[in-house]
């Protein structure tokens, strides 16, 4: 007869105790292993496509996306968005020691004058929270990496989106009642963002800071004393506008390009009614939405950090689309690596128009700035702020002058020399 094999063989002898002890642990062992990735792949499955309509409260890890939350709340006193949707925010919980803490960062994207622009914005996250990101990465001054983020990582964080096209000012008796459907509410959407954050917590705050980016930053002039005033009185409490100092200054044909476009959206939007009320009876309200009056009056301790070649500025304020019809501006206007010796002279000119807007509040005890040579605009929520390739004064990045500015370690007022002389500086260049 023919040899059958080995496996033949095995199958036909008799199991011994043995045999029958090891098949039984390998058995279990396979049952554990099963039971193991089934669980795994079940809390995976759950964590992964679990939805909710409020904030998540267990701290995430660093880097990690955080959701988008509706306010519910504005349905009652009609806080909409410009399209009539409702204004949403983004929170990731503060943990250990900055458990009591809160920065609220306002979000920028310029501002709406007309009917028509405004319409087109609708269309947008910047008008509308159906266009909104369901999920935002958090990182520079809202980052949970203490690496990245020194002084605030462990804070109670909130990105406050925008989406009225007026810095958070509009009011809705300025509504076009004629078929536009537009809702100008920012106004009411500011106080409806603060009453559901002071119900999370924000109303027990030991340490809160208010900042804000471009026309955020400017929705943080404008509120910051409002800020304050709704906090604790034994808190800390302070502002910070990052790219927020807009000038009135003329562009290179000597019109004012930005006044114009702020008094039409005054106008649009009856922002006045937020605005400084003594500044708006002594002078034209236009005037009063600029950072240099409104600095004036603010009592809350505040840091200003703007770029002195803001590139937003330089392409919108000096060099306006129409201004330069010849086009010799127009890859100076982008990048400023790509400017002449003449156009070069004429941006040192705005900035020294900066430095004389912020003269004033360089004398005040409880201010802070840091005013770097660089051509860019928002520079607070990446990794501008604090990281190996940040742009330093006196070998400091923002988030070193910020903490030593708000824990009171040291003054913190610092301007950085004309261009080209910080080789930190990363320079925008939109061409």
């Amino acid at each position: 007869m023919a040899n059958t094999g080995f496996c033949a063989f095995c199958c036909r002898r008799k199991w011994v105790k043995r045999d029958w002890a090891i098949a039984t642990v390998a058995i279990t062992v396979i049952i554990a292993a099963v039971i193991i990735v089934i669980l795994f792949f079940t809390v995976f499955s759950d964590s992964r496509n679990r939805k909710t309509s409020s904030p998540t409260f267990a701290p995430p890890s660093a880097g990690d996306f955080v959701p988008l939350t509706l306010l519910q709340s504005a349905k009652a006193t009609g806080a909409f968005c410009l399209d009539g949707s409702l204004p949403g925010y983004h929170f990731q919980k503060g943990f250990g020691s900055g458990s009591s803490n809160w920065l609220l960062h306002i979000e920028g994207g310029g501002w709406c004058n007309s009917i028509e622009s405004c319409n087109s914005r609708k269309g947008t996250s910047l008008g509308s929270s159906n266009y909104m990101e369901h999920q935002v990465q958090f990182s520079g001054i809202l980052s949970q990496d203490p690496s990245q983020n020194p002084d605030f990582y462990n804070w109670n964080k909130v990105k406050l989106r925008y989406c009225d096209g007026a810095s958070f000012a509009g009011h809705p008796e300025s509504e076009f009642k004629n078929g536009t459907e537009l809702f100008f509410r920012g106004q009411l959407i500011w106080e409806a963002m603060m009453n559901e954050l002071l119900s999370l917590g924000l109303s027990k705050a030991k340490e809160a800071l208010l900042t804000g980016c471009s026309a955020g930053g400017l929705a943080t002039f404008i509120h910051c004393d409002d800020f304050r005033d709704q906090l604790p009185k034994d808190a800390t409490v302070k502002c910070l506008a990052d790219a927020g100092y807009f000038l009135d200054e003329p562009d290179i044909l000597g019109n004012r390009t930005m006044l114009a476009f702020y008094r039409d959206v005054l106008q649009l939007q009856g922002v006045a009614k937020s605005l400084q009320q003594d500044c708006v009876g002594r002078m034209e309200p236009v005037k009063c939405i600029f950072p240099q009056e409104i600095i004036k009056n603010v009592k809350t301790p505040f840091f200003v950090v703007n770029p002195a070649y803001d590139s937003w500025q330089i392409e919108n304020i000096l060099v306006p689309i129409g201004s330069d019809p010849q086009g010799y501006w127009s890859s100076c206007r982008l990048s400023i690596k790509k400017c002449d010796a003449t156009q070069i002279k004429r941006l040192q000119g705005y900035r020294d128009a900066m430095l004389k807007a912020l003269s004033m509040f360089q004398r005040n005890e409880e201010g802070g700035m840091f005013i770097n040579s660089c051509f860019s605009h928002c520079q607070t929520s990446y990794s501008a702020w604090h990281s190996p390739n940040s742009p330093r004064i006196n070998n400091k990045t923002m988030a070193e002058s910020v903490g030593d500015w708000y824990f009171n370690r040291k003054e913190s007022k610092l301007i950085d020399c004309p261009y080209p002389c910080n080789p930190t500086c990363n320079n925008d260049d939109y061409t």
